[in-house]
């Protein structure tokens, strides 16, 4: 008999019980919540060690237990919005920030309004730059910062001193090195994207938009997706793979940064865009930390009419609480517990990531020459993605347009400014299609 049939004949017994002897069934336990995590690691396996260790210390001292399932990228969105609609939902849950206005707008989930924030420290607590992730303006956050994120280019140090060359301060600079570090006869490439990733290309269009003068979606949800300025940032990165040459075409199927990361591990690639939670998989992949480096991400020079110098989107990971949660205290005690100085210390350090607290910055590992670069990124050096209910969507139709447009290059295909704009359209129809 499956887990599922034994799950029914225990409720049947349970309710037949309950009619014999006039009792009702008992209670839900409700000092066990449920928390989908975002996988921040690199495997849900790794996650479940972290969490695991940390949350035994908060049923410790609160008596509550947590059931945690960690959730890929890919699935999480689809699932968040699945929970959101169907009232099947957890107590707690992780999401990416950028949708974190998307989310806020189904009404799912827990407002952090004034009081509430006096429970967590209050507003001016947490980073600037994270609160800013956290829902539309003007309304009460909808989530909390959880984990801080920035964008880098890793560098692999010896394959830069054969070449002779020093890590590139502008986009001129970074061409030059990544065309020198490519040989496909040797299957070696100048640089190592996800390509596969809807979110990871729709973030290189936001930042390289932002580059271009352009948001691609204004904050009143407009799509311009076809204007020069974008089909110009979305041209920019996909001819890494095409006209430039110095990406490989299997980088086409590669869904994930920890996949891109083997990569650039391995020797098949001498840099790696990406964000600072990579750090712990480049540890477990076998390289020492001396063995790379990290500068900002090159920007061109000079910029473009209207162009701004963004390196990074904010990034990061939140954490919410559905409203329609029955152990609502229970559950805000867990967010409590996961944004103490305490916790943000231990599990940011872990994850490679930064803290969101002002008062986690203590701990000495957020004050090594690498984390003091994405902390400056991160800091001055990113912009927010528009906070609107549909930004969501900007991220699943460009970003879907863009790994098609990978696919096809990896075929053979020449896709140019016409064969971009093209597949810019058809995701801006769909934007507008879904109300955007």
């Amino acid at each position: 008999m499956d887990k599922r049939s034994l799950a029914a004949v225990s409720l049947i017994a349970t309710l037949i019980t309950a009619m014999l002897t006039g009792c009702a069934p008992p209670a839900e336990n409700s000092h066990r919540i449920t928390y989908w995590a975002s996988n921040q690691g690199k495997s849900s396996e790794q996650d479940l060690r972290i969490l695991g260790a940390e949350l035994a210390k908060f049923t410790e001292r609160t008596g509550i237990e947590v059931d945690v399932e960690v959730i890929g990228w890919s699935d999480l969105l689809n699932r968040i919005l699945g929970a959101a609609t169907s009232g099947v939902a957890p107590d707690v849950v992780n999401l990416g920030n950028t949708w974190a206005a998307s989310l806020q707008a189904t009404g799912a989930f827990v407002p952090f309004d004034d009081p509430l924030m006096d429970r967590f420290g209050g507003r001016d607590r947490f980073l600037d730059s994270s609160m800013s992730s956290t829902g539309m303006p003007g309304r009460a956050p909808s989530s909390l910062p959880l984990y801080g994120l920035s964008y880098g280019l890793f560098y692999d140090k010896a394959r830069f001193a054969e070449a002779g060359i020093d890590p590139p301060r502008d986009w001129q600079e970074f061409l030059v090195a990544a065309k020198r570090l490519t040989d496909p006869a040797r299957d070696r490439w100048g640089l190592t994207i996800a390509g596969a990733s809807y979110t990871e290309n729709a973030h290189f269009a936001f930042m390289f938009g932002r580059q271009q003068g352009t948001h691609l979606i204004d904050e009143r949800g407009n799509a311009t997706f076809t204007s020069p300025e974008a089909v110009a940032a979305v041209q920019q990165y996909v001819d890494l793979m095409g006209a430039e040459g110095v990406v490989s075409p299997d980088d086409a199927e590669e869904g994930n940064a920890s996949g891109a990361a083997s990569n650039f591990t391995n020797g098949r690639a001498a840099m790696l865009i990406a964000q600072n939670s990579v750090i712990p998989t480049l540890q477990e992949n076998g390289m020492p930390d001396e063995a790379y480096g990290v500068v900002p991400l090159p920007v061109p020079d000079p910029l473009p009419p209207g162009g701004r110098a963004v390196r990074s989107h904010v990034a990061g990971s939140n954490v919410a609480v559905f409203a329609d949660s029955p152990r609502r205290e229970q559950a805000l005690a867990l967010v409590e517990f996961l944004t103490s100085a305490e916790e943000q210390a231990i599990l940011n350090d872990q994850y490679g990531t930064l803290p969101v607290v002002e008062d986690a910055y203590g701990h000495p590992a957020f004050h090594t020459p690498k984390n003091q670069v994405f902390r400056e990124v991160l800091a001055t050096g990113s912009e927010t993605v528009p906070m609107i209910p549909n930004e969501a969507h900007f991220e699943t139709t460009v970003g879907a347009a863009m790994r098609d447009l990978f696919a096809e290059i990896a075929t053979g295909r020449q896709v140019g400014a016409a064969e971009v704009r093209e597949a810019l359209s058809d995701a801006e129809q769909k934007m507008r299609g879904s109300g955007g």
